[in-house]
């Protein structure tokens, strides 16, 4: 499905006709300009129906393919040539107007409908120059043989620039939408496994409990010498026993997974904490150094924003790294200050004033979102991030965070 929706190219439809035959009104009856006025009216009835047809089309469906959105352009870019045809052809001042549909295919459609809708208009044009029927002037007009000729070179340097231009904004910045789309979609994850999370700590706190009290009582029931006589009541006993050992056994597991528990749950926590949960989270044999300096870490709040943002950073770390992983924490005033480091490769050069933007990757087949995102979730925290290689060209992250914003 392309980006734009047909009730949009509708539209943009009925403001061409309604310019265009304003425009037809204004030269025939006001400028007195001959034209033929009858097919000019024709051309402009046909694409009212066009778009009466479209728009029943859009109340069944309104998201279109880009296949159907080239085609829809295609009409317009022909219909609009048309009535240049019949009105002087290149020299006609709305000949600019070609670009239009141009500029929309550039902004919402792939490069290859573009490039098609491109190269149909620049054939257009070509025709437009050789072909068409001049108009009546009131008063006798010589244009330059050079000057037409100079205006076809422009036109077709405009559609290509601006084609161009366009598509790569475009893109750019659907780039940066879908990048951020995938930032809110992870925080959204996030967020879900904290509330399962949550409930799991709840059942293993909420439980524990009355399981003792459970086993407690059917510890006294196994010592009743008149109980256990009865075989029946005895096996019952064990059964109900070895039950409760089981939901003591599930419970025991589940307070033990840290992606459940210890991962999201601790309300309150140091920033080591964190970098810790991350790392174990891996299960990976690197070795994970944390120097904090001597400094006396605050508790802060473990925001979900926080969480994943070093978690990711932390990730980062893991998979490029030799054999250690280094965090060092300084507490500057009410700034935390953490930098991450590996004893890796370090970041490319090319590419280093770069990281943080949505699709630049270390890894060239990454996407590089898990940066991205980290970077977008700390600055919305007020933080500060950057990126550089150490002396001995090691990958260093550097993150500032306001100490009052995280409790």
């Amino acid at each position: 499905m392309s980006n734009i929706l047909l009730s949009n190219l509708i539209k943009i439809r009925w403001i061409a006709i309604f310019g265009q035959f304003i425009a037809i009104i204004f030269v025939y009856f006001i400028l007195t300009i001959n034209i033929f006025l009858i097919p000019c009216i024709f051309a402009l009835i046909t694409s009212v129906s066009v778009n009466f047809y479209s728009y029943f089309l859009q109340k069944k469906n309104n998201n279109i393919s880009d296949k159907q959105a080239f085609f829809f352009l295609l009409y317009d870019t022909i219909q609009l040539s048309v009535l240049l045809y019949l009105t002087g052809g290149i020299i006609n001042p709305f000949i600019i107007l070609i670009i239009a549909p141009i500029i929309i295919s550039a902004t919402y459609l792939g490069a290859i409908w573009t490039i098609l809708l491109s190269l149909l208009s620049i054939t257009l044009i070509f025709t437009l120059n050789y072909f068409y029927i001049p108009l009546e002037w009131n008063e006798p007009i010589i244009i330059p043989r050079t000057y037409q000729i100079g205006l076809l070179l422009s036109l077709l340097i405009a559609i290509i620039f601006i084609a161009v231009y366009v598509y790569l904004f475009a893109t750019s910045a659907r780039k940066i939408s879908d990048a951020l789309s995938e930032t809110k979609l992870q925080l959204s994850n996030q967020k879900k496994i904290t509330e399962v999370g949550s409930l799991s700590a709840a059942a293993v706190h909420e439980l524990s409990t009355p399981l003792n009290t459970i086993f407690l009582v059917l510890n006294d029931f196994l010592k009743d010498k008149k109980l256990i006589k009865n075989l029946d009541v005895l096996e019952d006993i064990e059964l109900l026993k070895s039950e409760a050992e089981r939901c003591k056994n599930i419970l025991l597991k589940l307070s033990k997974n840290p992606q459940n528990l210890k991962d999201n749950f601790l309300k309150k926590g140091k920033i080591s904490d964190i970098v810790k949960i991350n790392f174990e989270k891996f299960n990976t044999n690197k070795i994970l150094k944390i120097n904090t300096n001597n400094h006396v870490e605050k508790e802060i709040i473990f925001k979900d924003e926080i969480m994943y943002a070093l978690g990711n950073l932390i990730q980062n770390a893991i998979i490029y790294s030799k054999k250690f992983v280094f965090v060092d924490i300084k507490i500057k005033t009410n700034i935390y200050n953490i930098v991450i480091s590996d004893d890796g490769p370090g970041f490319p050069k090319d590419i280093i004033e770069k990281l943080g933007q949505p699709y630049v990757s270390k890894n060239k087949k990454g996407l590089g979102l898990g940066i991205f995102i980290s970077k977008n979730l700390i600055e919305g925290l007020n933080g500060e991030i950057f990126f550089k290689n150490s002396k001995n060209n090691k990958a260093v992250v550097e993150i500032n965070l306001n100490i009052n914003k995280l409790s």
